[in-house]
């Protein structure tokens, strides 16, 4: 596996850095979404539950 690491990192027929920056930037930005959507759709579901026990609570 290192083999291979060292043999694409010293590969200079492939992308240039300013591509993996861009795909860098491209990944970061799908994380961020995914980010979002989970959190949002997390405090939906945590809201949920607290109504439900402050339902039971009294």
């Amino acid at each position: 596996m290192k083999k291979l690491v060292n043999r694409f990192v010293k590969d200079e027929s492939g992308a240039t850095a300013i591509e993996y920056g861009l795909i860098a930037a491209l990944v970061s930005v799908v994380i961020i979404a995914v980010l979002t959507t989970l959190g949002t759709n997390l405090t939906s579901t945590f809201s949920s539950v607290a109504s439900g026990l402050k339902g039971t609570a009294g």
